[in-house]
């Protein structure tokens, strides 16, 4: 695809960053606002239950935003009046509850058994009555969880030992006909969805394939500023066909602008609104699941830096910790830490501290101030480094 716009690998970083959230100052006193505005920007927060710092997905926000009200997450999540829901967006996700309509085609392909989801589909044709009973159920019950229905044999592991009433219940929101009422802990309190949304959501007509698909590409373009099409397919985890057809039609209707930038190898999308910020300040610690970096190939591409997730690596194996947070300084991802939260003796512990090629002399001291904040935020006293890595000398000494 040749194209006459041409932007640096630089520029195309800021555009990233800025579309983000990145380039603009965190506000002195977080509040609701700044809260729901993060989250209409994002369009998609992923969910996660590891817990050891703190589940990821209250810290986008943070990254973004500073020490925010952890319960404001929760009001707009699972409070009486939300304005997030839970589906399958990127991966377990909360978005905004005006996402819903626009993925409705994805719960009808689980519905009629033509999702990717091929054990829920196998359960569903094996045991159909079974579903259909728990669903009544519900109707007649109300919320209810899990461990309501915990009876049955377990599946194989891969199902994480899930009991039949647990699957059952994953298909009804896979497909959704029931969704996240609220949490208790992080245990799902399940509700029919007509009964949990918003009316003003249930009475949304629901559009055709095409236009829902074509919407979540404009959320997913906005949200990247500039993206490839691999990077706009995976944002809402689109299929290969799908995404290249909506890309095809919005470049053709105006609403995406082809572009080269230098050092990617692919063909890139503009989005029209995007900004090109001459510097940006940023000072940030991201969750391995912040949208930022969540899809590998797009966080190598535009910083230089290869992240993989090792929490399911043997720990003699693992090349940066369990749980790692990049650090993201200015422009730049500058270093790495593997976090815990100890909350117990009231410590928010760095186990390696890692320096990546663009790290500085000011690294060590802007990485400490991050971690502080963190850990007032966290409700935690302070920041111990108890393990290894290049850079923990140096961080040790600046906290």
């Amino acid at each position: 695809m040749n194209t006459g716009v041409t932007l640096t690998a630089a520029q195309a970083r800021r555009i990233a960053l800025a579309a983000q959230g990145f380039a603009e100052p965190r506000p002195a006193e977080p509040t609701r606002r700044h809260f729901n505005r993060t989250v209409e920007r994002l369009g998609v927060v992923q969910i996660d239950s590891v817990n050891v710092v703190t589940r990821t997905h209250y810290l986008p926000k943070f990254s973004r935003l500073g020490a925010y009200a952890r319960e404001t997450l929760e009001t707009e999540a699972w409070g009486r009046k939300p304005s997030l829901f839970e589906y399958w967006g990127h991966e377990a996700s909360l978005m905004p509850v005006a996402t819903q309509p626009l993925l409705r085609w994805r719960m009808a392909r689980a519905e009629h058994g033509d999702g990717a989801w091929t054990g829920l589909n196998r359960f569903r044709r094996e045991r159909g009555d079974y579903i259909d009973n728990i669903l009544a159920e519900i109707e007649k019950r109300g919320p209810v969880t899990g461990g309501d229905f915990a009876a049955g044999p377990r599946g194989q592991p891969g199902w994480w030992s899930w009991s039949e009433g647990k699957r059952a219940l994953e298909w009804l929101f896979w497909a959704g006909l029931i969704t996240t009422k609220t949490r208790r802990g992080f245990e799902r309190v399940y509700d029919l969805t007509e009964r949990t949304l918003p009316r003003a959501v249930i009475d949304t007509p629901t559009p055709s394939e095409a236009d829902a698909q074509r919407d979540l590409v404009r959320i997913s373009a906005r949200a990247m500023g500039v993206a490839t099409q691999a990077d706009l397919r995976d944002y809402f985890r689109l299929g290969v066909d799908d995404a290249r057809a909506r890309v095809a039609e919005l470049v053709e209707a105006g609403e995406l602008t082809p572009v080269t930038v230098k050092g990617w190898d692919k063909p890139a999308y503009l989005w029209p609104g995007a900004k090109i910020p001459r510097r940006i300040h940023a000072r940030a610690l991201l969750s391995p699941f912040d949208n930022l970096i969540w899809f590998r190939e797009r966080t190598e591409r535009i910083f230089g830096v290869r992240i993989r997730l090792e929490i399911y690596t043997p720990a003699d194996k693992r090349q940066h910790g369990y749980y790692v947070l990049p650090f993201l300084e200015g422009e730049a991802i500058t270093a790495r830490v593997d976090l815990k939260s100890d909350r117990k003796a009231g410590a928010l512990l760095v186990q390696a501290a890692w320096r990546e090629p663009e790290a500085t002399g000011e690294t060590a001291a802007a990485l400490a101030a991050e971690l502080k904040q963190m850990a007032g935020w966290l409700g935690l006293e302070r920041v111990q480094v108890v393990g290894k890595g290049d850079l923990a000398g140096d961080l040790a000494q600046a906290l």
